[in-house]
């Protein structure tokens, strides 16, 4: 028999990270764009948008608790350039993919190199602290993951003056990334998430051919990045759970990459030094299970069966269904569930409404009692 409890995280029912925004947060971002409110009055609201997000989760029954990545404006950018040597260029052009046949054009923020990399300050501390006082349960962190300072851009990106070798700048990133780990360790924090795209999108075939275009060995690549994750993470405390989430893109409720996990599952989950991973698997375009028989014991898979691009809301019996499957080929007590990605932080051009983002939620708790107790 499978454990039925999961004491610390991942859980058997889980979540990535954001919610959908509501309108009075929306409206006070949109005003302090526009200079008519600043940044104290901005927090004030998010502080009392996290206070209700946190008793939304809460009050469903989750354990692990974010904020609802409410204070971001991207998943990324909003932390990576608070590092010294991180700036901002324009995007790179990516179709993201609808269903039923729809495309939309739109160009991520791509970070460029300019000087040296350094932590210079905390970044998500007070975030942290104000999401921990919220909240009894386990608060979790997100933090983009560190290769989101490599992939987009390349050596191009990379400044050759600062950093004539790419192995300097790759020491310096992962020392900033452990002085960050730091401060939030120390703060308390011992749930953290890496957000990556870029394992995710080196599963798929023309996002490969891309990154080869950007003078990239992307057969080498994934070996590179958990090396990068790895030094970046070395020095977390031993109570502190660090799990990875693969994300092919969540913009609009469309997607930007798809194919299974076959070209990088090896190295995603014998060479990485984490906990557990966040995969996505809400439909074909992430492939089958069998990656998973590359799991090792002792980690844990969190299945994102249930989809946030679109509202129509799945049946128990499928999900359960498809966690039968992947048992095939991994435990069943090193799986756990949850939705594939969060739910895309605004409401505006989504195709999943606030009342299903719950009902979503409510299925994978109900779901993760029926199958582990």
């Amino acid at each position: 028999m499978p454990e039925t409890t999961m004491p610390n995280p991942p859980f058997r029912a889980d979540h990535v990270g954001s919610f959908l925004r509501p309108k009075a947060l929306i409206d006070a971002r949109e005003a302090h764009r526009a200079g008519a409110i600043g940044a104290a009055e901005l927090r004030a609201v998010e502080d009392e948008a996290i206070r209700d997000v946190v008793a939304m989760q809460e009050g469903l029954g989750l354990e692990s608790i974010t904020d609802g990545e409410f204070r971001r404006t991207y998943f990324h950018t909003d932390f990576l350039l608070q590092l010294d040597g991180v700036d901002e260029a324009g995007g790179t052009q990516v179709k993201f993919h609808q269903h039923g046949g729809k495309e939309l054009e739109y160009a991520p923020p791509v970070m460029t190199i300019t000087g040296k990399v350094a932590h210079a300050r905390d970044i998500q501390r007070a975030d942290y602290e104000f999401l921990a006082s919220c909240t009894t349960r386990t608060p979790k962190v997100t933090i983009p993951s560190p290769t989101m300072l490599h992939f987009r851009g390349g050596r191009d990106a990379i400044d050759a003056d600062a950093y004539p070798d790419l192995e300097d700048f790759y020491a310096d990133l992962a020392a900033a990334y452990r002085a960050e780990i730091a401060s939030l360790a120390d703060a308390g924090c011992r749930y953290l998430q890496l957000d990556d795209t870029n394992l995710a999108y080196l599963c798929d075939d023309a996002q490969r051919e891309n990154a080869r275009r950007r003078g990239m060995d992307t057969d080498e690549l994934p070996r590179l990045y958990a090396r990068i994750i790895n030094e970046s993470i070395r020095d977390r405390p031993a109570d502190m759970t660090v799990c990875v989430h693969l994300c092919r893109g969540n913009f609009r409720s469309s997607w930007a990459a798809e194919g299974g996990y076959e070209p990088v599952a090896e190295v995603l989950f014998n060479e990485l030094a984490i906990d557990g991973y966040f995969l996505e698997y809400d439909d074909p375009r992430s492939g089958d299970f069998a990656p998973l028989r590359h799991l090792p014991k002792g980690k844990t898979v969190v299945l994102g069966l249930v989809t946030t691009k679109l509202g129509e809301l799945e049946t128990a019996d499928d999900i359960k269904r498809r966690i039968d499957e992947a048992a095939q080929y991994a435990p069943l007590d090193q799986l756990a569930l949850s939705p594939q990605c969060g739910f895309s932080s605004t409401v505006h051009g989504n195709d999943i409404a606030v009342e299903q983002q719950a009902a979503k939620m409510r299925l994978v708790l109900d779901v993760a009692r029926q199958v582990w107790g």
